[in-house]
């Protein structure tokens, strides 16, 4: 498969499944073959991204956090949260290539998954730790768009934040 192709599903992936998870994704009680197609969904995107020669670390971290909330979308957090955390640590490993707003979303991931579990404490602890991330962007139009998903739920329970 050409770059070209593999870039293009990457994206188009990616694109798919944010719109769906912005305008409400199949949850833990739709049919389990809804549930499967949308977590294929962001399997295949950040799969795409990963095998294309132009795809960078960045590109593998935002595709782990995909996974992750999509994972807990259809309620399956402990696998949300190991990507979320593989998030984290590509964020970690190449700094030189992620942005600021990478790990900020990173840490929310894992502040959601660990809230869907519900594990409250730890929850808490890592969307304390995205919201100052978050308000620590320094492009304000991708603060704004991080801070308004970050405010967004579910949040399954998890203080005023739901």
């Amino acid at each position: 498969m050409t770059d070209d192709l593999h870039r293009r599903f990457g994206v188009e992936g990616n694109n798919e499944t944010w719109r769906l998870l912005d305008e409400g994704p199949p949850g833990p009680d739709s049919p389990p073959e809804e549930r499967a197609r949308f977590l294929y969904r962001a399997y295949a995107s950040a799969y795409h991204w990963m095998e294309t020669p132009s795809g960078t670390a960045a590109n593998r971290a935002r595709g782990e956090h995909l996974i992750a909330r999509a994972a807990i979308a259809v309620g399956i957090p402990d696998v949300g949260l190991r990507h979320a955390e593989r998030c984290l640590e590509l964020c970690g490993e190449h700094t030189d290539l992620v942005e600021d707003w990478d790990v900020a979303f990173a840490e929310e991931a894992i502040a959601r998954a660990h809230a869907a579990a519900g594990n409250a404490e730890a929850a808490g602890e890592h969307h304390a730790k995205a919201s100052a991330l978050g308000a620590a962007i320094s492009d304000g139009d991708d603060r704004d768009v991080f801070l308004a998903e970050l405010a967004r739920g579910p949040w399954f329970g998890l203080g005023e934040t739901d």
